[in-house]
């Protein structure tokens, strides 16, 4: 099978930013407790953090990292989790069954920022709580003194400002399974509110809003654009999530489910474009992915869970070679949008449906998901091109969900992104191959550039897509390897089937 992508520097979709690689960590399953935070373990620091996974948090290079949730948010007390932990409550966390000792908190969450090398990005609870409460968690964390709540974070050991610049306003607030849903109409009211409120007390912030949980929501439009005529002049970002799943046992279908997710981000900025047109307004709508990832292995051991326990093992999916392919196809899309897609987070970072898996008072290891991450967060920075593609196509039905059928035509065996990172003089190419059978023989003409050298070609492939890592074996992991060839402003590579891959150019200043 051969495929061939033309691109040239003067047809450029976009800068990157940075923030497109994001984490998110939720008070869910063991996400905190025996996740991040663990004080009995071997490696526990002065705060309790697990140090050792620290180090592959920061391997990630997570820009911003989304705190407490998530469903959890939307019955959160934000000041039940600050203070001295002895005086903390113990409370119950409708959104998962589960209990809340709320010995990790806000400020914890800061500090735990700081050492993971990456930035917080919170989130308001505008489920059982409204526009005060959000404004005054504002306040506590970025008013540097003064004031009631700037003076309790300062006794409560953060004498500086924690200064968090972006902040969710709610989660998922159509979704009847969210404390304290709301019609779009309540829900942008409140939103409203809050941003205003929250924008007194510190101009810098930027906020991001809440657009529809995920397509197949019967509001999917038109709570988007309710929300917007409320908001558009007040927020930075309108939300969008979306999890890829594969159980039906289709695997063509299951490969193709970034095709779904770019149709996905394409009609979310049609939404905003509309608002947009209506209100005669010069600003444009940008998105912040805040949730995408695999998620499906573990739901009916989830629905086992026993209920009102502290770190349950809930959400704990074991990712296999297929889920690798379905992710770094994921992280293309989002590049490919990136004119648009300004922040976008893995949901989510440890344990729950994370890249990072860890034995309490054990071991930490790096799940399948974890490589395109890392290797895309590592090199794919600088300006993303537009491509020119010819690849050939199948059909297949990629929707997640048992009880509905998208039968989709054209999705590519190919799914692609080219990068120019001009800071580095390089060209980097990320490719998936979805042919389960096949290899591909991908030529990429790079029309305008003077390529030097080859600096490398990596994969991660294994004939068996059901092969997963473990603690104490990994099956799944990137090599380098050398077929791929430099002809003048030609390169030739061969990907294996069923295959994720990243190729890095040297190119003439």
């Amino acid at each position: 099978m051969k495929a061939q992508i033309v691109v040239n520097p003067a047809y450029a979709i976009g800068p990157i930013d940075p923030r497109i690689y994001s984490g998110f960590i939720e008070h869910l399953g063991r996400a905190v407790y025996e996740g991040i935070y663990e004080p009995g373990h071997p490696t526990a620091d002065a705060d309790g953090f697990r140090t050792d996974v620290l180090e592959l948090v920061r391997e990630l290079d997570m820009p911003l990292t989304r705190y407490p949730g998530g469903n959890f948010v939307s019955g959160y007390n934000w000041e039940d989790g600050v203070g001295p932990r002895e005086q903390r409550p113990t409370r119950m966390d409708l959104a998962w069954s589960s209990l809340e000792p709320n010995l990790f908190g806000t400020d914890e969450f800061i500090r735990w920022c700081r050492k993971a090398n990456t930035e917080p990005m919170m989130a308001v609870n505008l489920g059982t709580r409204g526009p005060a409460e959000a404004q005054a968690l504002v306040e506590y964390c970025n008013h540097p003194s003064g004031t009631a709540l700037s003076e309790l974070r300062r006794r409560n050991g953060s004498d500086a400002p924690h200064n968090v610049k972006v902040w969710c306003l709610g989660n998922e607030m159509d979704g009847n399974w969210q404390t304290g849903a709301k019609t779009a109409t309540e829900y942008a009211r409140a939103a409203a509110e809050a941003a205003k409120m929250m924008r007194w007390t510190d101009p810098g912030i930027e906020l991001v809003v809440c657009g529809s949980s995920f397509p197949a929501m019967p509001t999917y439009g038109e709570w988007d654009m309710t929300v917007l005529e409320h908001t558009y002049d007040l927020v930075d970002y309108l939300s969008l999530h979306l999890y890829f799943a594969n159980r039906k046992g289709n695997l063509p279908g299951y490969l193709g489910q970034s095709h779904y997710m770019d149709q996905h981000i394409e009609n979310t900025i049609a939404f905003c474009d509309s608002i947009r047109a209506k209100k005669h307004s010069r600003k444009r709508m940008m998105l912040s992915f805040d949730e995408w990832n695999v998620w499906y292995h573990s739901n009916e051991k989830d629905m086992q869970a026993p209920k009102w326990a502290v770190a349950n093992n809930l959400l704990e999916d074991v990712y296999d070679m297929a889920d690798l392919l379905v992710n770094g196809a994921a992280l293309i899309s989002l590049l490919n949008h990136a004119d648009r897609v300004k922040i976008a987070c893995l949901a989510q970072t440890v344990n729950v449906i994370a890249p990072i898996m860890t034995e309490p008072g054990g071991r930490a290891w790096r799940q399948t998901i974890f490589y395109p991450q890392y290797y895309t967060s590592q090199f794919a920075r600088g300006t993303v091109l537009r491509q020119a593609v010819d690849c050939p196509t199948y059909e297949a039905d990629v929707s997640n969900r048992p009880e509905r059928t998208v039968l989709t035509e054209g999705i590519p065996y190919l799914a692609s992104s080219v990068i120019h990172n001009s800071e580095r003089g390089e060209l980097v190419v990320l490719a998936v191959n979805r042919n389960l059978e096949e290899p591909m023989d991908l030529t990429v003409s790079m029309e305008g550039f003077d390529p030097l050298c080859l600096i490398e070609a990596v994969e991660v492939a294994n004939p068996d897509l059901q092969a997963v890592n473990t603690a104490d074996f990994e099956a799944v992991k990137p090599s380098q390897h050398d077929r791929a060839q430099l002809d003048r402003s030609t390169l030739r590579v061969e990907l294996a089937a069923a295959s994720w891959n990243l190729i890095r150019v040297k190119i003439s200043s």
